[in-house]
């Protein structure tokens, strides 16, 4: 179920229905979200959805999740709430982790040969998330896209994020790292931003504690993808997973905002 706080913030992001459109009434908006949440959380196919629950159709569910992602619908929230635990003094800029070594199978745009089994195509996810693991940018590539292709986008596609006095805030002081982010161009370019790359070389001893100031980023991994739906890709049109990644983030970040207020009490 979607609670009353967590809808307050999602409906004023919804594109609001056409008064004069054609057919029969639609089916409430925030019981087609909370069938969207029932298939992001169950994972289970859109024509399986259970019409007693109220939820409406699948077919009625996965349009209305097609129309809010051309909205920009999850994004704008992600946005909201990122801005919210900044405010709150809950997002660690002092760093940021990147990290892509997840395949996901299933076809479509965005696939290409699993590392996994090449047999098989696959998709893969790029994350970048704050010093305490809050997600701030997702992106699905082809599975045999390099992680190192995807940093500068991951970078670049941190959202603005207000809360506070002053600019918005959407860079990291620094970068981290694994080798398979070494590389001088993209050291050039985080510093050209005023982020410093932390990153350990190829045929160099790792950079000692990187490893414990990283774990975050495999955290993040593990909770976005207890969400089953995003596990494996089932949509083949990758606007429409990039659509569940976005609420799934907006999810944990929601979470932990809720985390926030309990202990501020």
């Amino acid at each position: 179920m979607v609670d009353d706080e967590l809808w307050e913030l999602i409906e004023p992001v919804l594109p609001p229905w056409p008064e004069r459109a054609p057919g029969p009434k639609p089916v409430d908006d925030r019981l087609c979200f909370q069938g969207i949440l029932y298939v992001l959380v169950n994972d289970i196919a859109w024509q399986f959805l259970p019409l007693e629950l109220g939820f409406g159709s699948g077919q009625t569910c996965w349009r209305r999740l097609d129309r809010w992602q051309q909205a920009g619908a999850f994004d704008r929230l992600h946005q909201i709430l990122l801005a919210k635990l900044h405010a709150a003094g809950e997002l660690d800029w002092s760093r940021a982790c990147v990290d892509g070594p997840h395949p996901r199978e299933k076809g479509g745009p965005a696939t290409g040969p699993s590392p996994v089994d090449r047999r098989k195509t696959g998709s893969k996810h790029h994350l970048i998330c704050d010093g305490n693991g809050t997600p701030l940018h997702v992106i699905t590539t082809a599975a045999n896209v390099n992680d190192i292709t995807q940093t500068l986008a991951l970078v670049d596609g941190i959202p603005s994020v207000a809360g506070r006095p002053g600019r918005p805030r959407r860079r990291p002081d620094a970068v981290l790292g694994d080798k398979a982010y070494d590389s001088r161009a993209i050291r050039h370019e985080l510093r050209r931003r005023r982020i410093l790359p932390v990153i350990s070389r190829k045929g160099a001893p790792n950079i000692k504690g990187l490893s414990k100031l990283r774990y975050v980023v495999e955290q993040t991994f593990a909770l976005l993808h207890q969400f089953r739906r995003l596990a494996v890709r089932w949509e083949r049109r990758v606007e429409l997973h990039d659509a569940f990644l976005s609420l799934a983030c907006s999810l944990i970040c929601y979470r932990r905002f809720k985390k926030t207020r309990s202990y501020s009490c």
